[in-house]
C-alpha cells in the first residue's frame, strides 16, 4: 500500500497511489470536526441554517477542490501545494506567509485532536474534564511525543496506518447516521427546523457556522501538499475531488440528522464529542461508548496525516530556500526531522495556551479555520492568475472554466475572513508575524537583502496587526 510494485531502497521516497493520496484527503478532514459539528451547528443555527451553511460551504469548497486539481495538471512543477502556489503568484514573503499559516493551521488543528481525545475519556475520568485539566495536558504531551517518534519513523509506514485508519474510522460515522434515521423523531426535527430563540437573524446562523466548516474541511488540499511522493501527477486531481465528495456527504448528513434527535438547546448543551451524547440519546449508554471509540481511531489517524501535511510544507519550503537550511534536512527514510520536531514544539506551546482559554476545544479549532484562510486565500488568486494565462502556466484550452472556478473559490475564501472576523485574523497575525524571523534567517544564509520595498510594507502590515492582537488580548477587548 502507498509503494511501487518493488521493494525501494530505504533512501528512495515511497511513492503513493491514487487511493492512498485518497485516503490522506479524507484521513485529513475527517478527524475530530465531524464529531463536534452537532453541537457547533446547534449553538447558533437550525435545520434552514445549516442547509444553507452546508449549500455555500460545500460549493466553495468544491471550487478550492477545483483549483488544486487544476494546478496540479497545470503547474506539476509545483510541490507542496498550498504553499507553492502563493508563492508563484505573489513572491517570496507571501509564498512564506502561507507556508507558515498552512503549518500553524495543522499545529493547531493537532491540538484540537488531544483535547477532544481527552474530553471524550474525561467523561468517564473526570480528572481530565473536557480535555483542558492539568493532567489532560500531560497525558496529551505525552501522545504528540508518541507520534513524533511514530512518525519519525518514515513516511512510507505512516501513510499506510494511514490508510488503514481512513478505512476503521469512517464505519462509526456510518453507522451513526443510519441510526440517527432510523430514531428521527420528525416533531423534534420540525421544532429545529427555523433555530432557537437564541440563534438570532438566519444570516447570523448561517455565518456562525462558517468557521466551523473551514475547520472540517481542511485537508481538501491534502494530496497537493504531499504531490512530490505521488507516483503520478493526475491522481493528486482525482484524489482531491474524489475525498471531497466523499467526506462533504458525511459531514452534511451528520449535521441534519441531529437535529432530529434532541432540541437543538440541548445539543448546544452537550460536552465533546457532541455526536456521542446524540447517539446515547437515541440508543442508549452504548451509542456514546461506540461514538467514543470511533473517534480515537478517528482523531488519531488524522493527528498522523496532518502531522505529515505540516512537516512537509516546512521541509519544501526550506528546499526551495525561503526557510533556514536546517528545515531541509531529512533522515534516511525520508522523514524532514527538524520540520516534525518544530512541528511538534509549536503543538506543544499551543496545548498550554488553550489551558487559559474559555473554552479549549472551540478555540483551537476556530483559530486553525482562521489560519488556514490566507493561504487559501492566495493559492485561488493563483489559480485566477492562471487561468488568464499568467503565473507561469500558458494558455489553456479549458481556461474560461478554470478561470470561473478560481473566482468563486476566491469569493469564498475573502467571505470566509470576513465571516471569520477581527478577533481571528488578530490572533492569527500573533503567529504570522513572529515567524518573519525564519525567512530573515533564510535570506541571510543566502546573503540577500533582507526585504525588498513590498516586503517590507507586508511585514509591517502583520508586525501591526500583531501589536494590536497582543494589546487586544492584554486588555481585554479579546479572549481566547
Amino acid at each position: 500500500m502507498g509503494t511501487t510494485d518493488a521493494p525501494a531502497p530505504p533512501s528512495t521516497p515511497a511513492k503513493l497511489t491514487l487511493p492512498t493520496l485518497t485516503a490522506m484527503v479524507v484521513g485529513s478532514m475527517v478527524g475530530a470536526g465531524v464529531f463536534s459539528l452537532p453541537r457547533r451547528f446547534s449553538e447558533v443555527t437550525g435545520v434552514a441554517g445549516a442547509l444553507i451553511a452546508w449549500a455555500i460551504a460545500g460549493v466553495g469548497m468544491l471550487m478550492l477542490a477545483f483549483v488544486f486539481q487544476n494546478l496540479a495538471v497545470r503547474r506539476p512543477d509545483l510541490d507542496a501545494g498550498v504553499y507553492a502556489y502563493a508563492k508563484a503568484g505573489f513572491g517570496q514573503y507571501l509564498g512564506f506567509f502561507s507556508a507558515i499559516g498552512y503549518w500553524a493551521s495543522a499545529c493547531v488543528g493537532n491540538v484540537t485532536y488531544w483535547v477532544l481525545i481527552m474530553s471524550t475519556i474525561g467523561a468517564i475520568a473526570p480528572a481530565l474534564g473536557e480535555g483542558d485539566t492539568a493532567l489532560a495536558i500531560v497525558c496529551s504531551t505525552a501522545g504528540l511525543w508518541a507520534f513524533f517518534f511514530l512518525v519519525r519513523r518514515g513516511i512510507k509506514e505512516a501513510a499506510a496506518i494511514n490508510r488503514i485508519v481512513t478505512v476503521a474510522k469512517v464505519i462509526p460515522i456510518l453507522v451513526f447516521i443510519v441510526l440517527a434515521l432510523f430514531f428521527l423523531k420528525p416533531h423534534v426535527f420540525a421544532e429545529n427546523f427555523h433555530g432557537a430563540d437564541y440563534a438570532g437573524s438566519l444570516f447570523h446562523q448561517v455565518r456562525g457556522t462558517m468557521l466551523a466548516t473551514v475547520f472540517v474541511f481542511l485537508g481538501v488540499e491534502g494530496a497537493s501538499v504531499y504531490s512530490r511522493h505521488a507516483r503520478r501527477r493526475k491522481d493528486v486531481g482525482r484524489a482531491t475531488v474524489l475525498g471531497f465528495v466523499s467526506v462533504f456527504c458525511v459531514f452534511a448528513s451528520v449535521t441534519v440528522v441531529s437535529y432530529g434527535i434532541m432540541p437543538m438547546s440541548e445539543i448546544a448543551k452537550l460536552r465533546q464529542p457532541s455526536m456521542a451524547g446524540v447517539l446515547e440519546e437515541a440508543v442508549g449508554t452504548w451509542g456514546r461508548v461506540f461514538v467514543s471509540v470511533g473517534l480515537i481511531v478517528s482523531v488519531l489517524g488524522a493527528y498522523l496525516a496532518w502531522t505529515l501535511m505540516a512537516a512537509e510544507v516546512l521541509f519544501v519550503a526550506a528546499e526551495d530556500d525561503d526557510m533556514p537550511r536546517f528545515l531541509r534536512r531529512a533522515n534516511a527514510a525520508d522523514v524532514p526531522v527538524p520540520a516534525l520536531l518544530m512541528t511538534t514544539l509549536l503543538s506543544q506551546v499551543v496545548l498550554i495556551v488553550t489551558a487559559f482559554s474559555e473554552d479549549a476545544f472551540d478555540f483551537a479549532l476556530d483559530l486553525t479555520g482562521a489560519l488556514s484562510l490566507i493561504p487559501f486565500l492566495l493559492a485561488a488568486g493563483y489559480a485566477v492568475m492562471v487561468a488568464l494565462g499568467r503565473g507561469g502556466a500558458g494558455p489553456s484550452p479549458g481556461a474560461g472554466r478554470e478561470l470561473v472556478v478560481s473566482i468563486l473559490a476566491t469569493v469564498y475564501t475573502a467571505f470566509l475572513i470576513y465571516a471569520a472576523g477581527l478577533k481571528y485574523l488578530l490572533v492569527s497575525l500573533i503567529i504570522y508575524a513572529p515567524s518573519t524571523v525564519l525567512f530573515a534567517m533564510a535570506r541571510r544564509e543566502q546573503g540577500r537583502r533582507l526585504f525588498s520595498p513590498g516586503e517590507l510594507v507586508v511585514l509591517a502590515v502583520s508586525a501591526a496587526g500583531a501589536v494590536v492582537g497582543v494589546v487586544a488580548l492584554a486588555l481585554g477587548w479579546i479572549s481566547i
